[in-house]
């Protein structure tokens, strides 16, 4: 019994020891490997299936997209094909009753109610190629106005208003018609505006009356202020023109295509506001017109339309398919900052006049009328103010002392942009009722001094109190305000 119990003990003691011995270590890790492999196969094939199946549902859900298309150009072919069955059947059945009541078939009725038969036909044939072709120009809205146009008698204009009857007659109007107010300075600064570029923005918060003072315009005008409201996914001009249908063979025109034709045909002044601009990528949508804009010969600001030009296109469309940019049409973009909106670049900036609304006007009791005022006219009063109100010496002295100190300080120029654009805007502002220095203030404030923005702001908050100094020794203590309130409020958000 002893004996059976010793070697019943050595047995599951050999047991033990080949179960723990190393050859049965790499045993098990080779079954675990195996195992973890298999696995691994395992899933790897399940996730080919699975991406199978997703391929085969996607090409699936393709083809029945393709299907539906298919279905719908075939469903308004039928329709077509049905309106034309209809058409030519009351033709037949009236010269049946022609026949019918003189006994003589009209020849020439039959042989057009044939010739339409033939054209159904090969309307029905060709399918999408001949839906394209019917309907005449692939301009429809454009062609229109050629036909408006063809006896057009130039309107009375007010051609002896001034610049400054121009701001004051429009503040009232604005007052006593629409019930909109306005700063005068903020109507000169607008006016000014007009003469230095043709893209102005206008900036402040929400119910400070951007949109609302171009609006304002228009109507005073008696020439309606067409409103684009900019969309998020805009990238390219023709979300702004339009662009060719490959598949109607059809110009799909925009009011902005329409209204930038129409301004070709007539001295009238249109205001077009690209409201809410910098939720899209001003860059983007906008960048073929930053482009012409900065073309100093306004016949060469010619835009891409069509690849080229057909017989029946609009008259005012180019051999090569373009479209004179119009001289009498002004942008004016609406901008608010905020996380929905993207930052507008300096490229734009610079080439922008910016106008800063940020306080509502005083309500005021006024009396005014509309009035038709030719663009010709008033490019005319600010060539003149130009000319009657240059720049004073002192004030071009400063303005060069200003530049050097800005170049020292902060590596900031004018440039010949800005200082083009300060010739042009100064004397227009004095002969709307402003002072140089005043329109000075404005525009450096605008043009030069939101520059500092860019620059490193612990830098710019240790300069400021210099800077501001500087302006007080230059122009006199307190005589540019704007530009101090720049500085200080680049200083406080530091």
């Amino acid at each position: 019994m002893i004996n059976l119990l010793t070697s019943g003990s050595s047995v599951f003691q050999k047991i033990g020891d080949a179960l723990t011995s190393k050859i049965a270590l790499i045993v098990y890790a080779a079954i675990v490997l195996v195992l973890l492999i298999f696995l691994v196969i395992r899933i790897a094939l399940n996730e080919q299936n699975r991406v199978s199946e997703l391929k085969r549902w996607q090409e699936a859900r393709h083809a029945n997209e393709k299907r539906e298309a298919v279905d719908d150009v075939r469903k308004d072919l039928n329709q077509k094909m049905d309106a034309i069955d209809r058409k030519v059947s009351s033709v037949i059945s009236g010269l049946e009753e022609g026949i019918a009541l003189t006994g003589v078939a009209p020849v020439a009725e039959t042989e057009a109610a044939e010739e339409e038969r033939e054209e159904a036909d090969e309307g029905e044939e060709n399918g999408e190629e001949e839906k394209g072709e019917e309907g005449g120009s692939r301009f429809y809205m454009l062609t229109e106005i050629d036909r408006s146009y063809e006896n057009y008698e130039r309107p009375e204009y007010n051609d002896k208003i001034t610049l400054r009857e121009l701001c004051e007659e429009f503040r009232n109007y604005s007052a006593g018609e629409l019930k909109l107010y306005y700063d005068i300075e903020d109507i000169r600064r607008f006016i000014g505006a007009l003469a230095v570029t043709k893209l102005i923005i206008l900036q402040g918060m929400s119910g400070t009356g951007k949109t609302s003072l171009a609006y304002a315009f228009g109507e005073f005008l008696q020439n309606k202020t067409v409103v684009v409201p900019i969309q998020p996914m805009w990238k390219e001009r023709t979300d702004l023109v339009g662009y060719y249908n490959e598949f109607t063979k059809k110009f799909n025109e925009t009011t902005l295509l329409y209204k930038m034709y129409e301004a070709n045909y007539n001295e009238e002044i249109y205001i077009t506001v690209l409201d809410e601009m910098n939720i899209a990528r001003v860059e983007y949508y906008f960048a073929e017109f930053l482009s012409l804009l900065e073309i100093p010969n306004a016949d060469g600001r010619n835009l891409d339309i069509v690849a080229d030009r057909r017989e029946d296109d609009p008259k005012l469309l180019q051999k090569n398919g373009k479209m004179r940019l119009p001289t009498n049409m002004w942008f004016v973009g609406t901008a608010n900052n905020d996380d929905s909106t993207f930052s507008i670049s300096d490229k734009v900036y610079d080439r922008a006049m910016v106008l800063n609304l940020d306080k509502k006007a005083i309500p005021f009791e006024a009396e005014g009328s509309a009035m038709k005022i030719s663009s010709t006219h008033l490019m005319e009063l600010m060539e003149k103010a130009q000319r009657e109100y240059d720049i004073s010496d002192r004030n071009l002295r400063r303005i060069r002392k200003l530049d050097e100190y800005m170049i020292k300080t902060f590596h900031i120029t004018f440039g010949n942009r800005i200082m083009k654009q300060i010739r042009s805007y100064v004397p227009v502002l004095v002969a709307c009722g402003g002072t140089e220095v005043e329109a000075l203030d404005d525009i450096l404030s605008r043009k030069v001094f939101r520059k500092l923005e860019s620059k490193n702001p612990v830098y710019v908050k240790q300069m400021a109190e210099g800077l501001c100094g500087y302006l007080d020794e230059l122009f006199g203590e307190d005589q540019l305000p704007l530009c101090k309130e720049t500085v200080r409020l680049i200083e406080q958000n530091v």
